[in-house]
């Protein structure tokens, strides 16, 4: 099969051929149509100091895909061959404490698809089938199926704290901000004010029905509260962007009371004040993944309750491109400027 494999601790991919993979017992095989390139992927190819520290090369990478189901192993109860599938990537032990206790999103054991065991960047890939997705809405094209892992990031943080009639505010206009301006509208937001330096992810902002997007290059979030109409500050702030100001000028423009879901990974130190989250009784709270599987059940049912929440997050996928265009892919994944970038792998 034909694979993005990176053969050794080096920056770069090789679009090469590969042993295509064999399913276990439990296993379900996947021929893979489309795959969401992913910030993690960018930092895979660039072998920068993070992945470094957790990536283990050789590896086919990926983690955000759609597919077809063509193999089950001999222990496979429920998904069968031809199911059309999305995966979870974090493959959990199922034994400790955390995964016994029913929250498998927190397994001390997490191994990720495309982390750190060979991922969908390929023909072909497999997962256990307690992490296959199976979608029965045909509405559930192969481009949004691919991107139903970074939608559920955007559900798993906007869905943290209630949102009915409260004033939210988001920080990092990329895919998942961008979902999680949807997402806070179908669950009841008031005010939806987001924040970016790209003119055009602030434009998809606005088209996906942020009430104010801020270019915070020019212009600071307190004076955009002041043109919303707030008087006291945000109720609920999303963190998505991991800039080290980001988080601080937040705290500075939350409600006392107010809640903060963070799941922007920080590229370094960020400055806290500490004494402002006591005396604000601010609530800070890190959002890793998805909530397996509950995150995944309101992904499927708000997608195919609401039309105009379908058309937001599809609209989220901006360029689509044959697998073997991926150089082109990820550069236009790393330039910031647009939505997400989906490869076709029907188009070698």
């Amino acid at each position: 099969m034909k694979a993005l494999y990176k053969s050794g601790p080096h920056a770069g991919f090789e679009l090469v051929d590969r042993p295509e993979p064999a399913a276990g017992p439990a296993d379900v095989k996947i021929r893979v149509v489309a795959t969401g390139i992913c910030g993690t992927d960018l930092h895979i190819q660039s072998w920068d100091s993070w992945a470094q520290g957790i990536i283990a090369a050789p590896l086919i990478a990926g983690h955000e895909f759609y597919g077809e189901v063509v193999e089950v192993g001999e222990d496979v109860r429920e998904v069968k061959v031809g199911d059309r599938v999305s995966g979870e990537g974090h493959v959990v032990c199922g034994i400790c404490r955390n995964c016994r206790a029913g929250r498998r999103q927190m397994c001390i054991h997490t191994v990720s698809v495309g982390v750190q065991r060979d991922g969908a960047f390929a023909e072909y890939v497999v997962i256990p089938e307690t992490n296959a997705w199976v979608h029965h809405d045909p509405s559930v094209t192969p481009e949004l199926g691919a991107i139903f892992d970074p939608f559920g990031n955007a559900v798993h943080t906007a869905l943290s704290f209630p949102l009915v009639g409260e004033d939210v505010l988001i920080t990092g206009a990329g895919p998942i901000g961008l979902m999680a301006i949807a997402v806070a509208r179908h669950a009841g937001a008031r005010k939806i004010a987001i924040t970016d330096v790209s003119r055009p992810r602030l434009d998809l902002a606005r088209q996906l029905g942020a009430d104010l997007a801020i270019d915070v290059s020019t212009t600071r979030v307190r004076d955009a509260q002041r043109e919303l109409g707030m008087r006291e500050g945000f109720d609920v702030g999303m963190e998505m962007s991991g800039h080290p100001s980001a988080l601080p000028e937040m705290i500075d423009n939350m409600n006392h009371g107010g809640r903060i879901a963070m799941l922007g990974l920080p590229s370094q130190e960020i400055t806290i004040d500490w004494g402002k989250v006591v005396t604000h009784m601010l609530t800070l709270k890190g959002i890793y993944g998805r909530e397996m599987y509950e995150t995944w059940y309101a992904m499927s049912a708000m997608l195919s309750s609401n039309p105009v929440l379908h058309a937001g997050i599809s609209a989220v996928v901006t360029d689509t491109l044959p697998a073997a265009d991926w150089e082109k892919g990820f550069d236009i994944a790393r330039s910031g400027v647009g939505g997400k970038v989906v490869l076709d792998w029907t188009r070698l």
